[in-house]
């Protein structure tokens, strides 16, 4: 009996030997398994991190009747993630169902992601491994497998491209006062009926108002003198000058006292021997009985006394076009032209200030535009608004402003009140921006697609929303030729390094951010430009130091980590 429990120990004691002795050698042989890992430094995009890990075990390594795990996990100072899946592999002889790994050897490939945050900016991909025999298990030694994360696709800028609704103010407004003098048949006097016509009084009175009203310049007088087109032309000619001259000199007895009227070319006087025009325009507004026939007398001759003789021959049409129509062709026409002087840019900001209610629309519109102040541009634009409820163009205005200064919910109610009164392709373009600020790209994105017809502004936002999305390609595309910040961040991102280095080159005006100059150290250093590297660096640390602290831990820059040179720019 004896000898039996001794023999029995013996095979659990083997048995035991042999489980552990599988699991120990392919612990102390782990080295043997080959790892290739893409990319070899982790990146960032989309807002995940993608790895993908081929191991290949050499022949005689994997024991039949093991089960292993695989977690790869990023580990980082202060704590770690684990990827979303894990790795599961088995011996030939195990009874289930994961990835087989026969004793002669095999492969097998991994791919899963992990959310970025900037705390695994700087860390390591390491491969945590517990492999299972039976009822005994053991773990590996951690394996490091790269460095992560490049997170340059975080420098997205989700800036706002706002679009205010211009006001429609005009200082200087063209105006004009005219009327007109009546001759007799084959006559060139002014009769005093004529001068007592309501056109003519108004006229008169207009020229003592302008001439005194310090919001009025006056420009110019045209006085444009007619024969009817009946009779010689000769005759014609000459009697239209004569009615020329005779309002001429009516025009400038009024203007005597007036030291504008001394300025030179001021009386303009014209004269139409035949006045087929106001002929063939006096046909037209009448209700004449043969009043087709005679137009078409007119499309048909050119030559004057061809036209007179043909109208002629037509006896009653003739008759009525004497009394009615010819009489109204004997004319001087007297035009007064003005200029309407609105308030000044002073004068408009004082009175917006103290009591705007005497002010116009537009001029309350205009106001915004005089300040640079953005919190006073919104007191303008929201007092216009109060004023003038049913104005988009106000309502729109308060959104646009307080997008400007960063208050995403206060202008999207804005601009609901402005797609109240008309939802139109601004307004959608703009609440587009309110979502992408707040970080709703699918709801940004429903905006923009919304519209009649895009705008740079719209592709502008749909490029933004392409980057945050891994979409580069499409990025590129919607941000179009204009360089911008994004656009060479799009171009770094899908590759093309040296035209994002134009891109950002072009760029009139760098944001005091230092986004830009931060991204041409990162063209640079792709480039194996270590000057245009170290001069974007200088610049944007320059502009704002947090960038300092951002730089020593980008892997963009891994290879210069110990450099001098860039040590004394980061330290």
């Amino acid at each position: 009996m004896k000898k039996i429990k001794n023999y029995f120990i013996l095979i659990l004691a083997a048995a035991i030997m042999t489980s552990c002795g599988g699991l120990n050698k392919m612990k102390k042989d782990s080295g043997l398994i080959k790892y290739e890992v893409t990319p070899k430094v982790l990146e960032a995009h989309a807002g995940i991190v993608n790895v993908t890990i081929k191991g290949t075990f050499p022949a005689k390594y994997f024991d039949k009747k093991t089960t292993v795990t695989a977690t790869p996990v990023l580990t980082y100072q202060g704590g770690e993630v684990a990827f979303e899946k894990v790795q599961v592999i088995q011996g030939e002889s195990v009874q289930a169902n994961n990835k087989v790994i026969s004793y002669t050897g095999g492969d097998f490939t991994y791919t899963s992601t992990v959310p970025y945050t900037d705390a695994i900016k700087k860390s390591e991909l390491v491969l945590k491994i517990s492999a299972v025999r039976g009822k005994k298990s053991l773990a590996f030694d951690p394996i490091k497998l790269a460095d992560g994360v490049i997170a340059t696709s975080t420098l997205v800028d989700k800036d706002s491209r706002p679009v205010m609704m211009k006001d429609n103010f005009v200082r200087i407004t063209p105006e004009s006062q005219a009327a007109a003098i009546n001759y007799l048949i084959n006559s060139a006097d002014v009769r005093k009926t004529e001068l007592k016509k309501d056109d003519v009084s108004l006229l008169l009175a207009y020229i003592k108002s302008v001439s005194v009203d310090a919001n009025h310049k006056l420009k110019n007088t045209v006085v444009s003198s007619y024969a009817s087109p009946d009779g010689k032309y000769d005759l014609n000619e000459k009697l239209s000058g004569k009615r020329g001259s005779a309002a001429d000199k009516f025009i400038k007895n009024e203007f005597k006292t007036v030291d504008a009227a001394k300025a030179e070319g001021f009386f303009d006087e014209k004269t139409t021997a035949e006045d087929w025009e106001g002929f063939k325009a006096e046909v037209e507004k009448s209700s004449m009985q043969d009043k087709d026939l005679i137009l078409r007398v007119l499309s048909m001759y050119s030559d004057a006394d061809v036209r007179e003789k043909e109208i002629k021959n037509m006896s009653a049409a003739f008759t009525a076009l004497k009394t009615d129509i010819l009489p109204k062709l004997r004319r001087s026409k007297l035009i007064i032209n003005t200029d309407k002087i609105g308030r000044s840019d002073e004068q408009i900001l004082s009175q917006m200030k103290s009591d705007p209610s005497v002010l116009s629309l537009e001029e309350m519109l205009y106001s915004a535009t005089l300040t640079k102040d953005a919190n006073e541009q919104l007191k303008f634009y929201q007092a216009t608004a109060a004023a003038f409820p049913k104005c988009i163009r106000a309502a729109n205005n308060v959104g646009y402003t307080y997008l400007l200064l960063g208050k995403a919910d206060e202008a999207a109610a804005a601009f609901e009140t402005a797609k109240a009164i008309q939802n139109n392709d601004v307004v959608k373009s703009n609440l587009g921006f309110c979502a992408l600020v707040k970080g709703d790209m699918a709801k940004a994105e429903g905006y923009f697609n919304s519209m009649t017809a895009s705008t740079p502004e719209s592709k502008y936002g749909l490029g933004v929303i392409a980057i945050t999305r891994a979409e580069y390609d499409k990025a590129v595309n919607y941000f179009g030729n204009e360089p911008s910040f994004n656009l060479a961040l799009a171009l770094v991102l899908k590759g093309d390094v040296n035209k994002a280095k134009a891109t950002l080159d072009g760029m009139k005006e760098l944001c005091k951010c230092g986004k830009p100059s931060y991204l041409k150290g990162v063209v640079g250093a792709r480039l194996d430009d270590k000057t245009y590297m170290l001069n974007g660096l200088k610049e944007a640390i320059g502009l704002k130091a947090v960038w300092k602290d951002y730089v020593k831990t980008d892997l963009e820059f891994a290879k210069y980590f110990s450099d001098d040179t860039f040590k004394s720019i980061v330290q």
